[in-house]
């Protein structure tokens, strides 16, 4: 039994050259989609440093200093989603993961950490392959304004708040 939501359009592959499992979509998915809808227990920042690094290589930020984590390590599908600096899909509110453009079947689903995460408990070399790849992925990179561009309506709603003050700001 699962927690989370998988669209049914999706399947979870072998994906070794990922590390293990990616989510690939099954059918033809429209813009704005539901694809999935995390579920696990919220954790403080300060809890962050007690998880496994498989807990946190399965945990997204959701608010300040607030954390969703895996229940257990058991198989959850949507859990399998990995990251891409040129992502086909984007983070709605904060627990949820839309289409951001029209997705052909085979294509691996991906979205990109910086809508999500601003806090170091997950950084890594990243090895996407995508063209625009950072080759680095950290918490300072939702703070890049070319991203706010790219993903705008797709940044996790505490994010989104936090570009908003900037962007006042800089007026």
């Amino acid at each position: 039994m699962t927690n989370s939501y998988l669209s049914p359009k999706l399947e979870v592959r072998a994906a070794p050259e990922k590390g293990g499992f990616a989510v690939y979509a099954r059918e033809a998915l429209a813009r704005e989609e539901l694809l999935c809808v995390w579920t696990g227990r919220i954790v403080s920042q300060a809890q962050l440093p007690g998880l496994t690094e498989a807990e946190k290589s399965h945990t997204i930020q959701v608010d300040e200093e607030m954390f969703l984590a895996p229940f257990s390590l058991d198989e959850e599908p949507a859990d399998f989603v990995n990251h891409s600096c040129q992502p086909n899909a984007g983070i709605r509110g904060q627990v949820s993961l839309v289409a951001m453009r029209a997705i052909a079947p085979g294509e691996e689903i991906t979205f990109d950490y910086a809508m999500a995460d601003s806090t170091p408990y997950d950084e890594f070399t990243c090895s996407c392959g995508a063209p625009m790849c950072r080759g680095r992925v950290s918490a300072e990179d939702w703070q890049r304004p070319e991203l706010w561009q790219r993903y705008e309506g797709y940044f996790s709603s505490y994010l989104q708040r936090r570009i908003d003050r900037l962007n006042r700001g800089a007026q």
